[in-house]
């Protein structure tokens, strides 16, 4: 899996080279709830991807077509908008989140032909299970109806409390956990180790990647 577009410099999915044989997995980066000044939306997502990453440029004619083996998801909020700092927000409606968020994104997958969602929040403020409530919800909602064929999360250290309870609840419409790695504090390839068997206990191990 590879992220693309989040750095706002054009980029073309060529740029990177696809070992035939091998599932590769595209995440556009990102699709956002907020608008351009970082203000929420309330599950109204837009992609804020380089736009040079179009709906055709996509297409099943384009690099899929290409490189079967190549899928397209959408990550979703990411760090950051701009200076904006992206949290986590406790909706004051979860069904009315969960009713927007479902349609703006589900119009996204069927823009941009994508094959999936991967989950990406990287920022927390006071602990709510609302977030796993929503995205398990969302998750489920869109692999239940056959909308998207994959769905990932991205966690690591310091945020995995709310990936664990959505995890806990929703772990059967997810199909890869992507531990992020490069945030732990360690010097050693037996740190980095330890980190990983730490989260291959509290996931699947099977679905795990680092």
């Amino acid at each position: 899996m590879e992220y693309i577009g989040a750095t706002g410099v054009p980029v073309r999915f060529d740029a990177l080279p696809i070992e035939e044989g091998i599932d590769f997995h595209f995440i556009l980066g990102f699709a956002i709830d907020a608008d351009p000044l970082g203000k929420p939306q309330n599950g109204t997502f837009s992609p804020y991807w380089a736009s040079t990453l179009t709906p055709k440029s996509v297409a099943t004619r384009a690099i899929k077509a290409k490189h079967p083996n190549v899928k397209v998801m959408a990550g979703l909020s990411g760090c950051s908008i701009g200076k904006k700092a992206l949290n986590w927000y406790i909706p004051a409606d979860t069904q009315h989140w969960i009713s927007n968020a479902y349609s703006s994104l589900r119009s996204m997958v069927e823009t941009y032909h994508l094959d999936g969602i991967d989950i990406d929040n990287k920022r927390f403020g006071r602990h709510n299970d609302s977030f796993a409530y929503c995205i398990g919800e969302l998750l489920s909602l869109f692999k239940n109806q056959s909308i998207i064929f994959f769905a990932s999360i991205a966690l690591f250290y310091s945020i995995v409390i709310p990936y664990i309870k959505l995890y806990k609840d929703s772990g059967d419409v997810i199909d890869y956990v992507n531990h992020q790695l490069y945030t732990h504090r360690v010097r050693t390839p037996g740190g980095y180790f330890e980190a990983f068997k730490l989260r291959t206990a509290q996931f699947d191990k099977s679905k795990v990647l680092p």
